[in-house]
């Protein structure tokens, strides 16, 4: 019998996951850090002012050293929502769960359908990859001249993906030269996050929209129904938080 040699063994390649940006003086930019930003809502069922719980809310943030933004829930008369981020996805549990629980406020209810964990990531095209990664998110939501958010998860449709990348980055261009639209006037800044595999719903992505008023927000938001992306791809949207900052550190 004959034996035959075995086939050469094809080296695989390496899983990339870096974020890249535009090209700096011809020297790609490559980044391995991100911000993980996680919104937690409350309702408070106790029989504190409200003045009292975002008191030892506060103390209890500080104490623990998380970053976070405390809004007021405006569709909820006892609503909070808890916004906080690290670099380090540990410090949501290590830092703002033990701040939660160590309030000592009983009466807070978590509402889980407004639960958002997500990841900063890159589109390729960031002049500055490590400010829009890093810094930007952080200085967006902790602007105290921009008190006013909404934030929602969404979902795009398979088709989607099953698109050329021509054809994706046309769709996708639309809704970038509309948000600039709005940034450039002072109207609405954007946080994008990724949440693939952090959503319970399955969710992709999450946006914050940040401002001085909200009209604004809630302006960009009808102003992007009329896109591609929007009226052919998105499959959902929301739910919707929308909430005015009571503190950031």
């Amino acid at each position: 019998m004959t034996s035959h040699p075995s086939p050469p063994e094809v080296a695989e390649a390496a899983v990339d996951v870096q974020e890249r940006g535009a090209p700096k003086n011809g020297v790609p930019q490559v980044l391995d850090r991100r911000l993980f930003m996680q919104l937690l809502v409350f309702a408070y069922e106790g029989e504190l002012a409200p003045s009292e719980v975002v008191r030892r809310l506060k103390g209890a943030l500080a104490e623990q050293g998380a970053r976070t933004v405390l809004y007021e829930d405006v569709n909820h008369p006892s609503g909070f929502g808890l916004l906080s981020w690290s670099e380090d996805p540990a410090d949501l549990v290590t830092k703002t769960r033990p701040a939660v629980i160590g309030s000592g406020l009983s009466g807070l209810r978590l509402r889980p359908e407004f639960t958002m964990l997500g990841r900063s990531y890159s589109s390729g095209f960031e002049d500055n990859l490590e400010f829009w990664l890093i810094d930007r998110p952080a200085k967006t939501v902790t602007n105290p001249d921009w008190p006013w958010a909404i934030w929602y998860p969404l979902r795009r449709i398979g088709a989607f993906e099953k698109l050329e990348s021509r054809e994706k980055g046309s769709i996708m261009r639309e809704h970038a030269v509309i948000g600039k639209r709005y940034g450039n006037s002072d109207l609405a800044h954007d946080v994008r996050l990724a949440c693939h595999g952090l959503d319970a719903n399955d969710n992709e992505f999450i946006i914050g929209l940040i401002g001085k008023d909200l009209h604004p927000l809630s302006h960009v938001i009808q102003t992007m129904r009329g896109t591609r992306q929007t009226s052919e791809y998105i499959g959902q949207m929301g739910p919707f938080f929308v909430g005015r900052a009571l503190h950031a550190r």
